[in-house]
Parts: C-alpha cells; sequence; structure tokens
C-alpha cells in the first residue's frame, strides 16, 4: 500500500519587545534566574495584566508579512492547564477570536514553488523553564520567560514531507526576521515549534490519527523528529497495529533518536477555554494595519529577486545568502564598498560558511568585517598576494580581528611583481638549471613547470606566478 504523510506545524515565536506581554519586566536573554519576575508575570494573587501595545502591532506585522488577513476585532481568553513551570496554572492566549488568520507561505522545493496555508496566528504569553539534572531528585524553575510575549503560527496540514516542514519552517523564520519580529534565535529558545505528523493511504480523504512533537528547537533535529515518527507510524500499519497509532503528545529524545510518549493529547474542550475577565476586547485601527504594510522593510522574496537582477547570482547562491538575515545584510556591505558581487559570494559562501561550520557560529556571531573582507579581495585582484595566501590571511582575520594589511605584512605574504627582482630570479634559475632549459628548446613543455617551481622556491613562494611565468616563457623563447 502507499501511504502519504500529513505534516503540520505550530511556531511559536518570541516577540521582539523590551519588556513582557502583561507586566514591564524586561525580556532580555541570558539574565540570573527568576530576576526578571514581577508580581504580576508570576501570578501572585490580586494583580492585574495591561496588555502591551507593542505586541499587537508586532503582531499584526507577522500577519502582514505572512500574507494573513488582520481581524480588527479579538480578544484575550485563558487556556486552563496545570504544569510546574506555568504559575497561575492557566495561560492567557487567544482562543476563537485571533489576532491573524488564513494567510500563506511559500517554499520552493527542487525548484517548484509550493504554497503552504497558514490557518491562524495568535498572540499569547510563554511559560517558563524546567531545568533538570539528572543526578539530583529534584528540577528547577527559571520564570525568566514566563510572559515573555510569543505568537503561535499555526499552519495548515499541507505538508506531505519532513523536507517540506523544514522547508516551511526556514521561510517562516527568515520573514520574520526581515519584518523585524523577532530574532529568530531556535539556539536560544525564541523560535521553538510543535510537529503534527500523521499518515493516512493515498487516496483517503479522511485523517488518521496525529501525533504532536513537542518543542523542536533545530531544523536538523525537526527533519530527523519527523522522519522517526513517520517510520513509527508507517511500521505500525503495515503491522496491522494500526490502532497503537493513538492522538498524543510525543517528545523527541535526540540523543537516542526516537520518539517517546509524554501524554495523550489534549482537545480544544479539555483546556476549558473562556474570556479573561481581567482584560478588555482588543480593537485593531485600519491606521495601524495600514502604517504597518507601509513600513514593512524588503521581505526574502524581494530581495533575492533583487539579488538575482542586480548582482548576477545563480538561484542557489540567492538562497542561501538570503536565507540567513545577518549573511545577506554582511554580503551588501561587502558589495557597497566595492568589492566585485560574484567575487564577495565565492569568500561569503565558500570561506565564511566553511569557518562558521568549523566554529559553530551563526551569522549574527562571525566576527568579519565587511571593510576587510573587501580589503582582501582588492590585495588579490592587485596581484599583491595569491589566492592560497589569501585564505590563509582570511582565517587570520577571524581568528584576531587584525586587518589584511598588518596580516601579511607580519606573515610576509605580499607576492613579488616587481619585474627588475622577478627579472634577476629567473636568470638565476635558468642559469642554474641549463639542462631543463635544454629540455623545454627541444619541446619538453613540462620542463617549464619544473623552472617556475625553482622560482616560487627561491622567492619562498612569493613571486607572481602570473607575472613570473610570463616572464619566464619570454626569456625561453627569446
Amino acid at each position: 500500500m502507499n501511504w502519504e504523510t500529513i505534516i503540520g506545524l505550530e511556531v511559536h515565536v518570541e516577540l521582539d519587545t523590551k519588556t513582557k506581554i502583561f507586566c514591564n519586566c524586561p525580556t532580555t536573554f541570558g539574565s540570573p534566574p527568576n530576576q526578571n519576575t514581577c508580581p504580576v508575570c508570576i501570578g501572585l494573587p490580586g494583580t492585574l495584566p495591561v496588555l502591551n501595545e507593542a505586541v499587537v502591532e508586532m503582531a499584526v506585522k507577522a500577519g502582514v508579512a505572512l500574507n494573513c488577513s488582520i481581524q480588527k476585532t479579538n480578544k484575550m481568553d485563558r487556556k486552563n492547564y496545570f504544569y510546574p513551570d506555568l504559575p497561575k496554572a492557566y495561560q492567557i492566549s487567544q482562543y476563537d477570536l485571533p489576532i491573524c488568520t488564513g494567510g500563506h507561505v511559500e517554499i520552493d522545493r527542487g525548484g517548484e514553488k509550493r504554497k503552504i496555508r497558514v490557518h491562524r496566528i495568535h498572540i499569547e504569553e510563554d511559560a517558563g523553564k524546567l531545568l533538570h539534572d539528572e543526578e539530583e531528585p529534584i528540577s528547577f524553575i527559571d520564570y525568566n520567560r514566563v510572559g515573555v510575549p510569543l505568537i503561535e503560527i499555526v499552519s495548515e496540514a499541507d505538508m506531505r514531507s519532513p523536507e517540506e516542514a523544514v522547508a516551511y519552517l526556514r521561510s517562516v523564520r527568515s520573514i520574520l526576521q526581515y519584518a523585524g519580529v523577532s530574532d529568530c534565535r531556535m539556539e536560544q529558545g525564541s523560535l521553538r515549534c510543535d510537529g503534527n505528523i500523521s499518515v493516512r493511504p493515498f487516496g483517503q480523504d479522511a485523517f488518521n490519527a496525529k501525533v504532536e512533537l513537542k518543542n523542536i528547537n533545530s531544523f536538523k533535529e525537526l527533519q530527523k523528529a519527523l522522519e522517526k515518527e513517520e517510520k513509527r507510524q508507517l511500521e505500525l500499519y503495515s503491522f496491522n497495529e494500526g490502532d497503537k497509532v493513538v492522538q498524543e503528545t510525543r517528545r523527541w529524545d535526540a540523543a537516542k533518536g526516537k520518539t517517546i510518549s509524554m501524554r495523550t493529547k489534549e482537545d480544544a474542550h479539555d483546556y476549558r477555554y473562556f474570556p479573561d475577565p481581567d482584560l478588555k476586547p482588543i480593537f485593531i485601527q485600519e491606521e495601524l494595519i495600514h502604517r504597518v504594510e507601509k513600513e514593512l522593510p524588503e521581505l526574502p522574496a524581494e530581495k533575492s529577486k533583487r539579488f538575482l537582477e542586480t548582482y548576477g547570482l545563480s538561484l542557489k547562491e540567492v538562497e542561501i545568502l538570503v536565507n540567513e538575515m545577518a549573511l545577506s545584510h554582511f554580503y551588501e556591505e561587502v558589495v557597497e564598498a566595492g568589492a566585485d558581487p560574484k567575487t564577495s559570494a565565492n569568500w561569503i559562501l565558500g570561506d565564511l560558511l566553511r569557518v562558521m561550520k568549523e566554529k559553530e557560529m551563526t551569522a549574527e556571531e562571525q566576527p568579519l568585517k565587511a571593510k576587510h573582507l573587501v580589503s582582501l579581495i582588492q590585495f588579490i585582484e592587485k596581484g599583491s598576494i595569491s589566492v592560497t595566501a589569501g585564505r590563509d590571511v582570511f582565517d587570520t582575520m577571524i581568528e584576531t580581528g587584525k586587518s589584511p594589511d598588518r596580516i601579511i605584512e607580519e606573515k610576509g605574504l605580499k607576492q613579488i611583481s616587481g619585474e627588475y627582482e622577478l627579472q634577476q630570479t629567473i636568470l638565476s634559475v635558468l642559469e642554474a638549471n641549463p639542462s631543463s632549459v635544454e629540455d623545454f628548446k627541444n619541446g619538453k613543455k613540462q620542463a617549464l613547470g619544473f623552472l617556475m617551481g625553482q622560482v616560487m622556491k627561491a622567492t619562498k613562494g612569493q613571486a607572481n606566478p602570473q607575472v613570473a611565468k610570463t616572464m619566464m616563457e619570454k626569456k625561453l623563447n627569446g
């Protein structure tokens, strides 16, 4: 039997506001545990929440960027459940009147464009963070994250493979970064994802039982988790044990490479939603929507089109550059400072990405200065240093932050291009190797390679090879 995989994603994004959604506590990442808290966000009796207006504006911006309709009237609801990192025993969220509905995100799969529909975007508060120590019989709770504003982006079940799900998540992340909604730093938890997955025979309209995979915070782990869960479900159906695929929440154990059951999956009625009595309905003015649309910066699709038309790059090069906002901004800074667009792309997509992978750093963390890369490219183009020496200089720039001219001077990498100096070296080499000169005159072209090697050896690799080869051939043929 041929099976079809059905995937939908719920993406949780921390909004880039200075304060929390219902109080004035800062949203700073990395503060000491439980420092960014107050009676409101930890839910002490008698406290009242006050909605942060910037949260609504950011949610509208996300909705516009993701092609949604903005609902001008919406409200906040209480979602009731108990968990140790949720101090009030309910979460303030949105139920039947979300802030955005009916959008879409375009993904590219092997040159084919596909639209993945967005069902809704709603705002809510984040929960705290549980810290587990396997050597201790207790767990710790950090409430700093409680009350940090979130949007939850719920897709339709339009994805048909783990690869499509990853492509969708990458696209959402990129769009939100460019829109200025969130930094979407997955390693810091500001973008997390729940995956809903089920399988069904091709041609069947009804959905089979779905499984939710909770809190995945990297593209690689999302793909692995979905692939393993897909395989688990297919095996159960293959062995006529489809009844064992139940609606439940599972977690992804990356170390063991498998999904593990956590609890049965709740439906909406289990959460006993009701309108939050402490918060008034939200009315969004048309003026706000128009202002957000007008002020929205260039998004990935527009930037990709401009890069293709302006810089003459390949589709793949543009895709890699634009997918990482910090990388695309760095590239444009280099080009605007005078470097050739194609050469700049080669250095960034080759050497810079290589170093970032080796050092496990993000595009935001890479320390290279645009002016230093421009200077390095110019040194190579002028023939002052070789490409090989340039790569040595590049790595040293990353390590030390020094300028290329200083590194070239300190390492003695500057190429010898002066005609007089090279001419003297070439004459010395020819006089010292008469048999090779004779071989060349007798048609043995490999003799030229040997003689050039002697020139490079005599100059300790600093001779400009193109200039030296031209002069050598002129002498030999003269």
